[in-house]
């Protein structure tokens, strides 16, 4: 059996209820892959693999096929608490090349920082394996100039979803995820 996805989409969801799984549940359905059942896995960007619209990645999903995902997920009931979750994307120029996904969560962070946050995960991930020399002190902003400049990292991207804490105390679920396809 070959399990090289061919297709990657990202997606994200916000849920809200009084039970934690439920705001989960319906975060998954506010990203609308919660018709899978969901393997996590880790964090390679598979070879040769193109990243299709949202939509485009939906109308591919089979309701109750066993799906492989990155998936960073974040939970809060404190009422007004910032929390976000962050897939960042990483992808080569060599298409023959694995890439790299990262997952980040956190609370306070607002939605480009947290997103800036994983895709730098990423990008450095697959910098530091196509020996691309840069100073992991710098900032995301000047080592995504160093990765463009090399010419070995093609493009980077992230998805993130941010929520506040409901004012109520009800749990609140952030996701953001890249789903793998394998038609």
């Amino acid at each position: 059996m070959d399990l090289l996805a061919k297709r990657i989409f990202l997606t994200k969801g916000v849920g809200r209820h009084r039970e934690k799984l439920t705001s989960f549940e319906m975060a998954l359905r506010d990203a609308q892959v919660a018709s899978c059942n969901l393997v996590r896995v880790s964090s390679i960007f598979p070879p040769g693999c193109e990243v299709l619209p949202l939509r485009e990645g939906i109308r591919r999903l089979k309701q109750g096929n066993v799906t492989f995902c990155v998936i960073s997920e974040n939970s809060t009931n404190e009422p007004h608490r910032l929390i976000a979750a962050s897939v960042g994307v990483a992808i080569p120029r060599d298409k023959t090349a694995y890439g790299y996904l990262s997952e980040h969560h956190s609370f306070g962070q607002k939605e480009d920082v947290a997103g800036d946050y994983a895709e730098d995960l990423a990008a450095t991930m697959l910098a530091t394996c196509l020996g691309v020399e840069f100073d992991p002190d710098k900032g995301w902003d000047e080592k995504k100039e160093i990765y463009r400049i090399s010419g070995k990292i093609i493009t980077s991207r992230n998805i993130t979803q941010t929520a506040m804490g409901d004012k109520t105390g009800l749990w609140t679920t952030v996701l953001a995820a890249a789903i793998l396809l394998f038609d």
